[in-house]
């Protein structure tokens, strides 16, 4: 029963000015203050000086005074600590292919339970999951007190052996996702983070020591592209992907979506191919994905695909092995072709694995190792997607 004295009543208003009527709703009332042990103390910040918090998980270094939260909308000050109001909440779950992550080496064929929360730490324009990583969590209809193990539960139950992090950027949300990381490992499971990878040198090695494996999003190859259509810097993004690809064991793909206009001409593809074939190696899969008019941009036409089948023409010209389109019905550039004899192992259309011709990671033509994480046995899959909403 809940305590009505006075004092009670100012701490449930003083909680309901500062996080909001919903997160309100799951502070539990101690005997002489409110207790924030449900909504979750964040672990990358620190004080200042002068009464503010400051936000380490990425490079904005959000200082937040009182009340206040951050760019992501999702990590606030409250009472002079920084908490993740994304904590234990989840938008949504569905069971995806892994290729659409996208992650063509890594277990293809197979399934991940996939889930985020809202909001963002970039504030691009053309974003593609506008509807989530643009809104504050009482602005959609979310799952809440959430526990590691329910998630890694529901994953065994609808057979997926993977868990993935992803549908907005779980770099905001990283305790969470680390604490189910480290579930879903105790049971057996693999993880996967979908990323833009806008993190700090500070938070990156806690959070991708517990991942398998990462898709992250480099947006394009230039500053003045970062600068003006996703209010950040490439510097950073560039060397989460060179950290993750020489420091760490996380298997790691690479995304560009190509935008008409904007970063698709084939000197930046160029440029950009170069640099993932100098600084992460040849072997790293680059995917370069189609646009589609979405949010505040759309102004602009989709990409063409024969904008998609020229640049991964530059992409593979640069020395990269394994380059894919997506977003459009390319079965050529969605397919595996082992780099030495050029045979099709991994024949893919859309998300789908059409046919495998493998021996466990070789291919079976000519014997060169497919670089990759692969299993026993790379089978078939239907690519389709199966949405689970907001149950548990």
């Amino acid at each position: 029963m809940h305590n009505t004295t006075p004092d009670a009543d100012r701490a449930r208003a003083r909680i309901r000015r500062r996080v909001g009527p919903r997160l309100a709703a799951r502070c539990v009332l101690g005997p002489r203050r409110y207790n924030l042990c449900v909504i979750h103390e964040a672990r990358y910040w620190e004080p200042t000086a002068d009464g503010r918090v400051r936000c380490t998980l990425c490079p904005r270094d959000c200082v937040l005074r009182e009340g206040q939260a951050g760019f992501c909308y999702v990590r606030k000050n409250v009472d002079g600590r920084l908490v993740s109001l994304a904590y234990g909440t989840s938008t949504g779950f569905a069971v995806d292919p892994i290729e659409k992550k996208p992650l063509n080496h890594f277990h293809p064929g197979t399934t991940a339970l996939s889930f985020g929360t809202a909001g963002c730490n970039l504030g691009c324009r053309f974003c593609q999951n506008w509807d989530i990583s643009k809104a504050r969590l009482d602005e959609l209809a979310s799952l809440e007190g959430l526990t590691p193990e329910a998630v890694v539960a529901l994953a065994k139950a609808q057979g997926a052996p993977a868990i993935a992090f992803t549908y907005n950027d779980p770099v905001i949300w990283a305790e969470w996702a680390v604490d189910v990381a480290r579930a879903a490992h105790a049971a057996g499971l693999w993880t996967v983070f979908v990323t833009a990878g806008y993190v700090s040198a500070a938070a990156r090695a806690g959070i991708f020591q517990h991942m398998d494996a990462a898709n992250v999003d480099l947006k394009a190859f230039t500053e003045g592209f970062y600068a003006r259509w996703t209010l950040s810097h490439l510097a950073p993004v560039l060397e989460t992907l060179e950290w993750l690809a020489r420091e760490t064991k996380v298997w790691v793909e690479v995304t560009n979506l190509v935008i008409p206009g904007l970063n698709d001409a084939p000197e930046e593809t160029r440029a950009l191919s170069a640099w993932v074939r100098e600084h992460m190696g040849p072997d790293v899969p680059l995917h370069l994905t189609a646009f589609h008019p979405a949010f505040k941009m759309t102004d602009r036409p989709p990409t063409p695909p024969a904008t998609l089948t020229r640049a991964r023409a530059i992409a593979r010209g640069e020395g990269l092995r394994y380059v894919y389109t997506g977003n459009v019905h390319d079965p050529d550039g969605q397919t595996t072709f082992c780099p030495g004899c050029g045979a099709a192992v991994i024949e893919r259309d859309w998300h789908a694995v059409r046919a495998v011709r493998l021996r466990g990671s070789a291919c079976a033509a000519c014997g060169t190792e497919i670089a990759g994480r692969f299993g026993p046995v790379t089978r078939t899959s239907d690519g389709e997607r199966r949405s689970l909403g907001l149950r548990v």
